[in-house]
């Protein structure tokens, strides 16, 4: 769902700068291309955090064309998936803290990707807008 296709570009002075198409907010570089895939991870979940900040939508990712992609952790992607579903249904954080009967510094940690929240935190928004979240293990 947060799939999103990176640019690996070999730099002058020997490492690998990792870019991100959809947000270009994302920057980040490694040594070799698997170090600078693994910090990528954490550019990509800065980048997004700045849309969640500025309460725009996320970006969504484009084909990979053969490049390789990279997603946030399971728990940033299910923040972004509430975070998502939120703003598609044009509500605002006061509308899920009402919904939840939360404080909206709660609703505020939710959407911190930085915040390590609690899943059932999570479900419980997820089901305040009719969602819920999936999650599973795959090879």
């Amino acid at each position: 769902m947060f799939d999103y296709p990176v640019v690996l570009t070999p730099d002058e002075n020997g490492t690998v700068l990792v870019t991100f198409p959809d947000v270009p907010e994302a920057i980040t570089f490694g040594a070799d291309e698997d170090e600078a895939l693994l910090l990528a991870v954490d550019a990509l979940e800065t980048g997004l955090s700045f849309y969640v900040d500025a309460r725009k939508p996320l970006p969504t990712p484009s084909s990979a064309q053969g490049r390789p992609t990279v997603r946030p952790s399971a728990l940033e992607c299910a923040k972004l998936g509430v975070y998502q579903a939120m703003t598609e249904q044009g509500l605002r954080k006061t509308d899920l803290a009402r919904r939840l009967g939360w404080h909206l510094p709660q609703v505020d940690r939710l959407f911190d990707l930085s915040h390590a929240s609690r899943f059932d935190q999570l479900e419980a928004a997820a089901r305040a807008l009719g969602r819920h979240i999936e999650v599973r293990v795959a090879p």
